[in-house]
């Protein structure tokens, strides 16, 4: 008689549902964001596109340092890019994207660079993106981020 061993089935525990954060402050930016959201859609231009959507992304991070304790340490005046994933190194990654779309635009408003609407469209689909990580993050219910349309780019 041969018995049959079965392979232990692997469960994955659910993430654990933050609680709700409460501060208004946070609720303010992340309004804020999703209002930028919606202006970066609506800009005819890429740069402006892509510049209007940096800056909402930039208020989602902010919502995160605004509900999470800052660390204690003492160091020079940093991006907030760098100082996120101190408080929040479950978006280390988002804060390596966003602080290269940082230089990105940083050049673009210098007029040393240019910005296709693909990358503008691009950058506004990816804070939608990091903006709904975010608010899950931080226990809120989610909210529609992306833009349903964005305008055309007049080239």
């Amino acid at each position: 008689m041969t018995a049959t061993v079965s392979r232990p089935t692997r469960t994955t525990a659910p993430r654990p549902v933050p609680a709700p954060v409460t501060d208004p402050q946070v609720g303010d930016l992340l309004d804020r964001c999703r209002i930028g959201l919606l202006a970066a859609g609506n800009a005819t231009s890429a740069a402006d596109r892509f510049a209007t959507a940096h800056l909402a992304a930039l208020r989602a991070a902010a919502a995160i340092l605004a509900a999470r304790p800052l660390p204690a340490r003492r160091t020079r005046l940093r991006s907030v890019w760098d100082i996120v994933p101190l408080v929040a190194p479950e978006l280390a990654e988002w804060c390596q994207f966003f602080a290269a779309t940082a230089r990105r635009r940083a050049a673009v408003e210098r007029g040393s660079a240019q910005v296709s609407a693909r990358e503008a469209d691009d950058l506004v689909r990816q804070v939608g993106l990091f903006l709904d990580d975010v608010t899950a993050r931080l226990g809120l219910p989610p909210v529609t981020s992306t833009p349903p349309l964005l305008r055309p780019v007049v080239c």
